[in-house]
């Protein structure tokens, strides 16, 4: 991410390119596999990992005006918009998925929301469904008296966010045989993989159920360059659950796995996906001599 994306950002102050750093795990270096961290939770103390990424680019052509975005009641993504929003002086408004909400105690995530000053609506799951749609948008815009608003996706994830994620691949270089990260709505993956090098490859761990996101990354590659992007592919099966679910195992594992190396692990995302890796480590995914990268996107809240 280069000159205009960032323009007049400069109150987010990034670290960047974020370090990447090897591991000495033993359950890794006896299948051959050598595990480095990207370690992007270091690039802004509260725009965490791939949230700068994503939503520096996006707000860059705010201009002072609101900002409008979308979430549920856990989401990092509203987190971030809210604390990029008061640090750049925007307005921000979430759209907060679950009507039911709206009458009980914030939990501490929109509570940190609420706090950076962003006004939150909530609505119900069939209209969030519905939010993309362009009747069903400018309904919410005026619901929230915003309707000259910039509106950000839910996640961050459009062509601009793919486009700041580029960069994440660029930094990789020839650090990492294979590029592994979390997915939730799918542009870091889609941006990833564009930016690493030939013969590169970039592996994306779902964190939710349902197997939809193989065409959300086509979409938005195809939004962002105009067609597919660089190598890629999905593992599904280490979601445990869905959305914000943990498991006994997925617990262990990243208790276990901060006691090994003091490194607080995020459950959400970096769980999932230092899980994923460790499983098909000692399934045989990965040839002798991998040098297999997994990038830390955040880091545990509260």
């Amino acid at each position: 991410m280069t000159g205009t994306d960032t323009d007049g950002l400069d109150a987010l102050r990034p670290r960047l390119p974020s370090p990447v750093q090897e591991v000495a795990d033993g359950r890794f270096e006896r299948r051959g596999v050598r595990l480095l961290l990207k370690r992007d939770d270091l690039i802004h103390p509260e725009l965490i990992g791939n949230k700068w990424r994503k939503l520096a680019p996006n707000l860059a052509p705010a201009a002072g005006r609101a900002v409008v975005t979308f979430g549920g009641a856990y989401s990092n993504h509203l987190r971030a918009t809210a604390a990029a929003g008061r640090l750049l002086g925007l307005p921000t408004v979430g759209v907060v998925r679950g009507q039911e909400l709206a009458g009980r105690p914030l939990n501490p995530s929109l509570a940190r929301c609420a706090a950076d000053g962003m006004r939150l609506h909530f609505v119900d799951r069939a209209t969030y469904r519905r939010k993309t749609e362009p009747e069903t948008l400018a309904a919410l815009l005026r619901a929230v008296e915003a309707e000259d608003a910039l509106v950000v996706p839910e996640g961050g994830s459009n062509a601009r966010a793919v486009r700041g994620c580029r960069a994440l691949g660029e930094e990789l270089g020839e650090h990492a045989d294979v590029a592994a990260v979390a997915c939730g709505t799918g542009g870091t993956l889609a941006g990833l993989a564009a930016g690493l090098p030939p013969g590169r490859r970039a592996l994306g761990i779902p964190v939710l159920k349902g197997g939809f996101l193989e065409g959300d990354i086509r979409r938005l590659q195809e939004g962002a360059f105009g067609g597919p992007c660089g190598n890629w592919s999905l593992e599904d099966r280490f979601h445990h659950g869905g959305y914000a679910r943990t498991t006994p195992a997925l617990d262990a594992f990243a208790e276990d796995f901060e006691h090994r190396h003091g490194l607080p692990v995020e459950r959400v995302y970096v769980a999932k996906l230092l899980f994923a890796l460790l499983a098909l480590t000692e399934e045989g995914a990965f040839p002798r001599g991998t040098a297999l990268a997994a990038v830390v996107t955040g880091r545990p809240f509260p």
